[in-house]
């Protein structure tokens, strides 16, 4: 049997990696968390919501309340043939873990846990309160998960302070960058409706191709913004056209789009979408539009947590992080419009979601205490 690292947080990250939590399903990581908390004094609380599984556990009453927060479910890994080694038995190769969900993000769960175990050792009263928020509903859905856990502590006016999300969030070293916001996402469905006709008789037929190429073409080519202080400029992004009625000399009766808008705070999602209708109506199209907000943006003021979390990171690295807004979304977008300053601090995220995903062994080890030093800041009396 090969040998593997046997840290306390890689010891952890590999009976994680073992569970084949393919979204939504836990497949018992929570069930392994649930043991490490409970002897720290966790109130461990499991929260169903259809097939999700959510975890909600809490050490301490009072004020602030310091949350970490993860999800356990993991991406399909892909045909078998195209890993080096079994992407559910983790392996370790060239300083390095690899295995399904190794850097997305079980590394950052483990190094969470431990951390916790570390600190409540040394600072049994420390100060306000600790919390874990862990769905298996991250990678999928995301409508029975952290969003309903959020919405279940809101209706019992449990307040959280701050959290801290253990996404990948490091491009080329363990703590270069630290998102303090995300963009919003907001997508559409497109339907042109046209009448089918014969290619040689355009004059009794509405071709909805030629309809919606000069919507489409405005679309893409529109400045929406030009950003701000902390946000790159809105994306506007076609993500899939179909039309077509099967033979070549027939024009069809309806196009199909689906787009996405990734935006900044110079927007929310009730003006993109009036702005985007207006486009439309302009052009005289008889069309339907059906909308999904996966989340509007957010933004981290500065403030104790986003200083904490720079002085951990250099105490463990020696540098200081780059703020970021940058990448995709996270569950971070539930958490923060509960009045929560949320930041995503977590390994590199060079090859999640990809065959032979892997986490370097020392960043996870450092990311443990770069979670202590955190927690020491935030709630240690000085």
């Amino acid at each position: 049997m090969q040998h593997l690292n046997q840290s306390t947080e890689i010891k952890l990250l590999n009976d994680l990696l073992r569970k084949r939590s393919v979204t939504p399903d836990d497949a018992g990581c929570q069930d392994l968390i649930i043991e490490r908390l409970k002897p720290l004094g966790f109130h461990c609380e499991t929260l169903q919501f259809g097939d999700v599984r959510n975890l909600w556990a809490r050490r301490g009453t009072v004020a602030p309340v310091l949350v970490f927060a993860g999800h356990t479910d993991v991406v399909p890994s892909g045909d078998r043939k195209d890993w080096q080694s079994d992407p559910f038995e983790p392996t370790e190769r060239n300083g390095h873990i690899y295995g399904r969900g190794s850097a997305d993000m079980k590394s950052g769960l483990s190094a969470m846990i431990v951390a916790a175990e570390n600190f409540v050792s040394e600072y049994p009263d420390h100060l306000g309160s600790i919390a874990f928020l862990i769905t298996s509903d991250e990678e999928g859905r995301a409508r029975d998960g952290t969003l309903k856990v959020i919405e279940t502590l809101q209706s019992r006016n449990e307040k959280l302070d701050w959290c801290i999300v253990g996404e990948p969030s490091s491009t080329n070293r363990l703590g270069d960058n630290v998102r303090v916001g995300r963009r919003g996402s907001l997508s559409g469905q497109l339907t042109v409706h046209g009448i089918q006709g014969h290619v040689a008789y355009p004059q009794l037929a509405d071709n909805p191709i030629t309809r919606a190429a000069p919507l489409i073409a405005e679309l893409t080519s529109r400045q929406w913004d030009k950003g701000n202080a902390h946000f790159p400029p809105t994306s506007f992004q076609i993500v899939d056209i179909r039309s077509g009625a099967g033979a070549p000399n027939v024009t069809p009766a309806e196009f199909h789009a689906r787009f996405n808008f990734r935006y900044s705070t110079v927007w929310n999602h009730e003006q993109l979408r009036s702005e985007t209708e207006a486009i439309l109506d302009r052009h005289k199209l008889n069309y339907e539009l059906n909308w999904h907000l996966s989340g509007e943006p957010f933004l981290t003021k500065p403030g104790k947590l986003i200083d904490a979390t720079s002085a951990a990171i250099e105490a463990v690295k020696g540098t200081r992080p780059e703020l970021s807004t940058g990448g995709g979304t996270s569950d971070g977008r539930f958490i923060a419009p509960a009045g929560v300053d949320v930041v995503e601090v977590g390994p590199i995220n060079a090859t999640i979601h990809k065959v032979n995903e892997c986490v370097c062994i020392q960043d996870v080890i450092d990311l443990r205490k770069i979670y202590e030093a955190q927690m020491h800041l935030m709630l240690v009396k000085n």
